[in-house]
C-alpha cells in the first residue's frame, strides 16, 4: 500500500515539476532565446543544472518551512500526495486564466487546509509567510520605479546589447591544440554582454530552483515510506528539466507576454532584480513566488521610466495636470542607445507612443489569481482533509 501511495505521490510531483519546468525556463531564458543569444536545447540545460543547485542548497531551507513549519506535525505521504494534487489543480487553474498563478503560494494554501482540518495550523509561520506576501510585491515595484526612474534611462544610453551574425567563438585549429577564438564578427563588447547575459540568466535559474523546488520535492518528504530529501530533490529537477527541454521552447518564445515586450537590457534588470528578493527570502525558508517578484518589478520599472516627466512627488501623488503618466515607457525599442531627457523634460515621441505595460486591468487580473489561487487550495484542502480525516 505504501509503495502504491510513494508511486502514485512520485508521478503528481513529476506532474508538478514538469509544468513548473515549462514556465518558469520560459521566464528566465525567453528573453535571452529571443536575443539569440543561446539556443532553447543550451538554455534548457543550463536551466537544469542551476535549478539543481538552487533547490540542493538554498531550497532546503524552504523545504523545512513547508514540511514542518506550517504545520505543527511533520507531513505524512499520503498528505503530501493529496497536497501534490491540489498544486497540480492550481497549475491547471493557471493555464485556463492564462495567469501565472505562483506555485509556492498554492503550496503552502494546500498545507495551511490541511493544518485548519487537523487543527495542527502554526499561527506564527503562516502569518510571517503571508505578511512577506504582501510586501514583496511592493519591495519589487518600488526597487523596479527607482531602476526605472534613475538608472535605467542612463545605463540604456551607454549600453546597447547586440548580436552579430556568426557564432560567438570558433575553434582555431591551425595549431597542434584547437584553442577558442572569436567569430567573424564577434567583438569584445559582444563577449561581454553576451558573459553578462548568461551569469544573469544562470543566476535566475538557481532563484528558481531555491523556491520552487521544494513545491515539487516537499510533500514526499518525511513519513512512514516518504522519499529521502536527497531523492525528492533529484525526481523534482528532473522533471522541471524535462519541462524545459519540452514545453518551455514554446514558452520561451512568448514569455507570457510581458518580458517579451520589452528590451533585452530591461529584461536583466528584471531578473537580477526579481532573483535576488527571491533568493534572499528563500534563505530564510519563506516560500515566496520568483513570478511575483518579476511581475511587479516590470510594473515598476514601466512606471518609473514614464513618470521622469514629472517629479517624484507628482508621481506619487499624481498632483499634475498637464503632464501625462504614460504606461510602457519601457517597450519603445527606439530607445535603445539613445540618451534619455533629463527628469523633467519631456519624452521622444517613441516613448509617448509605447504599449501599456503596467495596464491596471493586467495588474489587477494577476493580484486576484495570487489572492484566489492560495484560497482555492487552502478551502479545497481543508474540505478534503475533513471529509477524509484518515488521509491526515
Amino acid at each position: 500500500m505504501v509503495e502504491t501511495v510513494l508511486l502514485v505521490g512520485i508521478v503528481a510531483s513529476i506532474f508538478v515539476g514538469f509544468n513548473i519546468g515549462g514556465s518558469s525556463t520560459g521566464i528566465t531564458w525567453g528573453p535571452s532565446v529571443g536575443a539569440g543569444i543561446v539556443k532553447k536545447t543550451s538554455a534548457a540545460a543550463i536551466m537544469t543544472f542551476f535549478v539543481f543547485f538552487g533547490g540542493w542548497t538554498v531550497g532546503r531551507n524552504v523545504m523545512d518551512t513547508l514540511s514542518e513549519g506550517i504545520i505543527t506535525i511533520d507531513l505524512t505521504l499520503t498528505s503530501g500526495v493529496a497536497i501534490l494534487f491540489f498544486i497540480g489543480l492550481g497549475i491547471l487553474v493557471a493555464n485556463v486564466f492564462g495567469v501565472p498563478v505562483p506555485t509556492s503560494m498554492t503550496t503552502v494554501g494546500a498545507i495551511a487546509g490541511l493544518g485548519l482540518a487537523t487543527g495542527t495550523l502554526n499561527y506564527v509561520t503562516i502569518a510571517e509567510i503571508i505578511s512577506w506576501w504582501v510586501v514583496t510585491p511592493i519591495i519589487g515595484f518600488w526597487i523596479g520605479a527607482m531602476i526605472g526612474r534613475y538608472i535605467y534611462p542612463e545605463v540604456n544610453r551607454r549600453v546597447k546589447i547586440e548580436k552579430s551574425d556568426g557564432p560567438l567563438l570558433t575553434l582555431d585549429r591551425r595549431g597542434s591544440v584547437p584553442k577558442p577564438t572569436f567569430g567573424p564578427n564577434t567583438t569584445w563588447r559582444e563577449l561581454a554582454t553576451t558573459v553578462v547575459v548568461l551569469i544573469i540568466g544562470c543566476y535566475m535559474a538557481f532563484s528558481a530552483g531555491a523556491s520552487n523546488v521544494p513545491n515539487a520535492a516537499a510533500p514526499l518528504v518525511g513519513g512512514a515510506g516518504g522519499l529521502d530529501a536527497d531523492v525528492a530533490i533529484m525526481v523534482a529537477t528532473l522533471a522541471i528539466g524535462l519541462g524545459g527541454f519540452t514545453i518551455a521552447r514554446r514558452t520561451m518564445d512568448s514569455v507570457g507576454g510581458e518580458l517579451s515586450d520589452i528590451p533585452l537590457l530591461a529584461a536583466l534588470f528584471v531578473m537580477v532584480t526579481a532573483s535576488t528578493i527571491t533568493t534572499a527570502l528563500s534563505y530564510i525558508g519563506i516560500p515566496i513566488s520568483l513570478v511575483m517578484a518579476t511581475v511587479m518589478t516590470i510594473v515598476g520599472i514601466g512606471w518609473g521610466r514614464a513618470t521622469r516627466p514629472i517629479t517624484f512627488r507628482e508621481a506619487v501623488t499624481r498632483d499634475v495636470e498637464d503632464t501625462e503618466i504614460v504606461p510602457g515607457a519601457i517597450t519603445a525599442e527606439e530607445m535603445e542607445g539613445e540618451p534619455s531627457p533629463p527628469i523633467g523634460e519631456e519624452e521622444p515621441e517613441a516613448v509617448l507612443n509605447a504599449g501599456d505595460l503596467f495596464n491596471p486591468r493586467a495588474i489587477i487580473k494577476y493580484v486576484s489569481m495570487w489572492i484566489i489561487g492560495p484560497s482555492m487550495s487552502t478551502i479545497l484542502a481543508y474540505g478534503f482533509f475533513i471529509i477524509v480525516p484518515g488521509v491526515a
